[in-house]
């Protein structure tokens, strides 16, 4: 019999593909998240579930599938997990890193030209006829080559965008909340590790690029979008909790800070309310990760690491490897 798995919402081809290979496979074709009560009713007889960061996999989640055998999450992020519930289950639990690190490192620096620009703000007046023609004081933007580039988070992602800026001659500085070296930006950029609250007065840019955890939610809030320069602009392709985002809209609208480019948000798919009316912000809808290879590569990690799960090996990216020990 070959093991019944679920994907909670289509993915690309490939992915699948390799699960049918093996497995029987349901998929939610509907392009929508599951409920959580569609969620829980369709795992009962499930092996493995390959999901998304939508799905809350926690205790009630584990009770609803009392056969299940692995869990494969289609992102980086796993703060939709609960690692340590699993682990206590003694299921494994993984996600895909790396095979998206350079799509969203790309993303990052097309939200900080476009806002640095104003690209979408004079894309929407060209489109409208508005413009009379050119002029010294129109549309003035901020530099880029030069200025202080500040990474939040230098792992995967905040490190390949920080060695994009090499052609851009920035001054490159970052902070980690474990307080860890990054030599290659150290030897290839010659970055400095500083402290969060000297980032946030240095940095022209600032990329965020953190985990979500408890000490990093709300991270930028009134008090440290304060502390940034006036002519600062933040993006965020990281995870939107960490920015509380009631705050930055005000931040935006008194000047407190420039602008804004955001790929994700604190309670998404919502916004907060005054956002979207904002002109000195450019809004995309959690796309980092969204080429065609990328998430063809998600999928078939993904799939591969579930396999894995099923065959009571090792995944690739596996969250928690310590349940797959002899006990």
């Amino acid at each position: 019999m070959k093991p019944k798995v679920l994907v909670t919402r289509m993915i690309p081809r490939a992915g699948i593909e390799l699960l049918e290979t093996y497995c029987e496979v349901e998929i939610n074709n509907d392009d929508r998240s599951l409920s959580r009560s569609e969620l829980l009713n369709r795992v009962t007889d499930k092996a493995g579930v390959l999901g998304l960061m939508a799905d809350r996999i926690d205790g009630e989640f584990f009770d609803a599938a009392p056969h299940l055998r692995g869990y494969a999450n289609y992102a980086v992020g796993y703060d939709n997990i609960d690692v340590p519930e699993a682990t206590k289950r003694h299921i494994p639990v993984s996600n895909t890193p790396g095979v998206l690190t350079d799509a969203t490192a790309e993303l990052a620096w097309s939200l900080l030209f476009a806002v640095a620009r104003r690209v979408v703000e004079l894309d929407t007046i060209m489109r409208s006829g508005q413009w009379s023609g050119w002029g010294p004081l129109q549309f003035l933007g901020a530099d880029v080559c030069g200025k202080t580039l500040g990474i939040v988070g230098a792992g995967r992602i905040g490190t390949a965008m920080a060695l994009m800026s090499k052609g851009f001659r920035m001054p490159v500085i970052y902070s980690n909340a474990s307080g860890r070296r990054n030599e290659l930006l150290e030897k290839e950029l010659d970055a400095r590790l500083v402290s969060f609250d000297e980032l946030l007065e240095r940095s022209d840019y600032v990329s965020l690029h953190a985990p979500l955890t408890p000490q990093s939610r709300h991270l930028f809030n009134k008090d440290t979008l304060t502390r940034m320069k006036n002519t600062a602009i933040l993006i965020n392709t990281g995870r939107g909790p960490l920015i509380k985002e009631d705050d930055l809209v005000q931040a935006l609208k008194n000047g407190t800070i420039s602008g804004a480019g955001l790929d994700v948000y604190e309670f998404e798919p919502n916004m907060a309310e005054g956002l979207a009316a904002l002109p000195n912000t450019v809004l995309l809808p959690h796309v980092g990760s969204a080429t065609e290879t990328t998430r063809t590569n998600m999928a078939t990690l993904a799939a591969r690491n579930l396999l894995a799960m099923l065959r009571n090996e090792r995944p690739e990216t596996c969250l928690n490897p310590e349940v797959l020990e002899p006990r």
